[in-house]
């Protein structure tokens, strides 16, 4: 036993881990762009309907958050402990290809076993990861016996949903996902105690939210036909360009002054709420791209399901971004809740009050824009004021 001890014994645990730079790995990058892949394919069950069932909308929004909440705990794994040898390397391929049978499986559901058979490749490599460090690390052994305790309920509650029928599958999905997404908050009397690395978490969803932004203009131009009325097509695709560059121009801004790090503790908060964050993103890349078709196929009038659900995706990124300051912060200024609120007026007015699809554009392209440089400006101002003796 000792000898197996000492081969799986890990390297950089506990408080030491957490000091100074740390930055993603490729192996972590390698990561991301299966799991981005994974995300991307949630859309498909959508379809090309610019008017997809309430029922369609529900079940891709889930997906989201499952496939996101999967490489979420992984990414905690990786800014506590990062041994990079050999077992981890291979322990991380085979969540890699439960992410790509994620990706295959989210299209033939629940008939097909895909989808349960990735998670449980991808949960069951981070139990085996969480189990390396309880039999090696005795100062992070409470971190390993919450994970292991909430992830290892919810493993064999997807293990389980394989030998039921295809109705009741669903239920014990989302059973199993509860129970895992309330775990740091059962587990916070431990978790408060092995802090995050305060360069590696925020570096890592933001790396992993830009590469969901490309995916958003990919499915931005992917649905660009061709042939069909160029000039006005090349207009509306400037001006839905206009969208993820100014979401981009504000996220970037943010990490950057590096207010998110002072507070950022065992980074629970801020890491659940780039779950909203990133689902209106993948859904807001799937509406630009519907509203850019039907400008293309010559319709005088979106339908209101695009409308809704083209401004609810704004709405809920500027909530979850106005939500991520204050956790960073622990406090708003009256000018940046105003800032917020004219923002998202703009937006429900728009999706409410206008139906030309052009006209759309215009008008959400320069509320963007104008929230992007307001935003902007008030991060670097309340940056600036910390920084000033």
């Amino acid at each position: 036993m000792p000898r197996v001890v000492h081969l799986l014994r890990l390297r950089g645990t506990g408080p030491a881990a957490q000091e100074g730079e740390r930055h993603a790995t490729w192996l972590e990058l390698f990561f991301d762009l299966v799991f981005v892949l994974a995300l991307s394919s949630v859309t498909t069950g959508l379809g090309d309907n610019a008017s997809p069932t309430s029922s369609k909308i529900l079940v891709a929004v889930a997906l989201y958050l499952l496939v996101q909440w999967a490489w979420v705990s992984q990414s905690f794994y990786d800014t506590r402990y990062d041994p990079d040898d050999g077992l981890h390397r291979v322990l991380v391929f085979v969540a890699t290809a439960g992410a790509g049978g994620i990706a295959i499986g989210v299209r033939h559901l629940p008939e097909d076993l895909l989808l349960p058979a990735g998670y449980l490749l991808v949960r069951g490599a981070l139990i085996l990861m969480y189990l390396r460090v309880l039999l090696t690390s005795r100062a992070a052994r409470p971190v390993a016996m919450v994970y292991l305790s909430g992830f290892g309920v919810g493993w064999f509650l997807w293990l389980a949903s394989l030998a039921v029928d295809t109705s009741t599958r669903p239920v014990l999905w989302v059973i199993a996902v509860v129970i895992e997404l309330s775990t740091p908050a059962w587990g916070y009397r431990w978790l408060r105690h092995h802090p995050v690395n305060t360069s590696h978490l925020p570096e890592r969803l933001g790396q992993f939210t830009i590469i969901l932004l490309g995916a958003t203009l990919a499915d931005l131009l992917n649905a660009v036909p061709l042939g069909r009325r160029p000039g006005e097509l090349v207009g509306a695709v400037v001006l839905a360009f206009v969208v993820p560059v100014s979401i981009w121009w504000i996220y970037t801004t943010f990490l950057t002054s590096r207010l998110a790090i002072p507070r950022l503790r065992n980074g629970s908060w801020y890491a659940f709420l780039h779950l909203p964050f990133g689902t209106s993103l993948l859904f807001l890349g799937w509406t630009l791209g519907a509203v850019v078709q039907e400008i293309a196929h010559g319709v005088p009038r979106l339908p209101d399901t695009l409308r809704v659900l083209l401004g609810g995706s704004i709405v809920i990124w500027m909530l979850s971004g106005l939500l991520l300051q204050w956790v960073s912060l622990g406090s708003l200024l009256l000018k940046r809740i105003v800032i917020a609120g004219v923002g998202i007026t703009a937006v429900i007015v728009t999706a409410a009050v206008v139906s030309n699809p052009l006209l759309t554009l215009v008008l959400t392209a320069a509320s963007m824009s104008g929230y992007s440089a307001l935003v902007s400006s008030e991060i670097y101002r309340v940056r600036s004021a910390q920084s000033s003796p």
